[in-house]
């Protein structure tokens, strides 16, 4: 069973290493090469990490000769960012509510 594409984002920007290859990637494409450059892994494993953030719809692969660089797939961070949106709504009522009791509090 595949798990929804909500978690398998998430499942993706868990791990630290995948969360800086997609810092890398939002400056531009990048081929494995020099995606695996500030890590102390090999290639093989940057490809890895690659089809974990491709299979969550982070990032996609193209090919130009022998180079298959990565680009980043921003889009598929829209649905973190709409999931998170529904807390942030909740936190800035809750500010709110917290900023009328202090205004009436202060009127006492």
């Amino acid at each position: 069973m595949q798990p929804d594409p909500l978690s398998a984002t998430f499942a993706a920007l868990a791990d630290p290493t995948r969360r800086a290859i997609l810092a890398r990637l939002a400056l531009g494409e990048a081929p494995v090469g020099e995606l695996a450059q500030p890590f102390a892994m090999s290639g093989p494993a940057v490809t890895k990490h690659l089809k974990v953030l491709e299979g969550a719809g982070l990032i996609s692969r193209g090919r130009i000769g022998q180079q298959r660089p990565a680009k980043l797939e921003a889009a598929g961070l829209k649905a973190v960012s709409d999931w998170l949106g529904e807390y942030r709504r909740f936190w800035e009522s809750r500010f709110d509510d917290l900023d009328d009791y202090l205004q009436q509090i202060q009127g006492e």
